[in-house]
């Protein structure tokens, strides 16, 4: 709204109207803007959340401390969402079709979160809404991401070929007669390894000549898996006060610097990564949730006077896995989102481990004392604070990786 009012203005010279072209400025006034919304307005709706007597249930797992968090306000996902959207719709340009996926990813998870945290709260049924119809709206986004970002005359990479590849042929390139193409593409980037890129046509390539005419089917496939993995597995996370918005923020932190970089054509050439122009307004987007977790986290923190719910899990791991398809560095969300995939894990294996040994012996055995991950640490006595305070810092470790990787390649 501000980028559009103010882009405006500048056509008449409007004081101060210019710095609304900066990326920089804006993502600084999103941080500002989104912080204050978390803060100011957070504690208006914790006590409107009070008020309701809308409180967190709790099943009996046998936890220290457990009992304490009964009562506490849930689905305060509303104030990370909002401290999102808002600024985002103020400082963003709305036209970016970016800007627009993440919006559409944070309002749609955000109502299958909200809707499965009514039914627990106001329905009184602790399974919320059921698993099927949560997997059926992370499919329906990822069709939607997908088509989109394969479908879209907007979503290009740059790639740079000789100008002229007859005359080229029988002698060096040199820099003059190289030119700039933005064409369509299903290419990532690959961690690690320099001047290669992974095509999902590879995937189909015994179809041939027609590998890349069906390689949407595969991109498509891949989007819906990546939603619904980190979706996921930041909800399995959202166990202790402050982990999910905590690890939230960094990895969003991570993802924002590299977004910065692939949509900066200076900085992409430097770094030998892919460009993928108007990415750079992502940035405005990581700025937004950033100021949002970290404001959060002044409510969340132990002993948090409010819980996110799946208001607030389901739409931040989606954030994170559709942030990271339309830069092309999906790739790395193993290693950037190391704390939800450990998470996950834990819990695919101790159920399946368990499932067999039940069969196999006729008693179920577990490999953790409880899971998700960070249960089976406050099993084994550490307290919540300290778990919570140990996996912001892998986190931190893995973001950093992640950032490495850049320079590595």
């Amino acid at each position: 709204m501000f980028y559009l009012l103010f882009s405006y203005l500048e056509k008449f010279d409007f004081p101060g109207a210019g710095m609304f072209q900066y990326i920089s400025f804006r993502a600084a006034m999103t941080v500002i803007t989104s912080l204050i919304i978390s803060l100011v307005f957070g504690k208006k709706i914790i006590r409107l959340l009070q008020k309701k007597q809308i409180g967190e249930v709790v099943r009996d797992l046998g936890l220290e401390g457990q009992y304490q968090k009964v009562g506490t306000p849930s689905m305060g996902g509303i104030i990370i969402l909002s401290s999102i959207l808002i600024p985002v719709i103020l400082f963003g340009d709305l036209g970016n079709i970016y800007v627009i996926l993440m919006v559409i990813t944070t309002v749609w998870l955000g109502v299958i979160g909200f809707i499965d945290d009514y039914i627990k709260i106001f329905k009184n049924n602790k399974e919320g809404l059921a698993g099927k119809f949560k997997i059926i709206g992370q499919v329906g986004l990822g069709l939607i991401v997908g088509l989109t970002l394969y479908l879209s005359n907007d979503v290009v990479i740059r790639t740079y070929v000789p100008a002229n590849p007859e005359v080229t042929e029988s002698r060096t390139v040199v820099e003059s007669e190289i030119q700039a193409v933005d064409r369509k593409s299903t290419k990532t980037t690959i961690p690690f390894l320099k001047n290669h890129e992974f095509d999902y046509a590879y995937l189909v390539g015994f179809m041939g000549e027609k590998k890349q005419k069906w390689a949407w089917l595969i991109f498509v496939i891949v989007v819906i898996f990546i939603i619904t993995a980190v979706s996921n597995g930041v909800n399995l996370t959202d166990g202790l006060d402050g982990l999910a918005a905590g690890t939230t923020a960094v990895s969003g932190t991570t993802l924002g610097i590299l977004a910065y970089l692939s949509g900066n054509a200076i900085y992409a050439n430097y770094l030998n990564i892919m460009y993928i122009p108007y990415t750079g307004e992502l940035v405005i987007f990581a700025s937004a949730m950033i100021g949002a977790t970290i404001g959060f986290l002044w409510y969340n923190s132990y002993p948090a006077q409010v819980f996110m719910g799946d208001t607030g899990s389901l739409a931040l791991g989606g954030i994170l896995a559709v942030y990271a398809i339309i830069i092309r560095k999906e790739l790395l969300i193993p290693i950037l989102c190391g704390i939800f995939l450990i998470e996950s894990l834990s819990v695919m294996i101790q159920v399946s481990y368990f499932k067999y040994t039940r069969k196999k012996h006729g008693e179920g055995k577990r490999i953790f004392l409880m899971s998700p991950l960070h249960h089976h640490y406050q099993k084994k006595g550490y307290t919540e604070p300290k778990i919570v305070t140990r996996f912001w810092i892998v986190s931190i470790m893995l973001a950093v990786v992640t950032i490495v990787t850049l320079k590595m390649r």
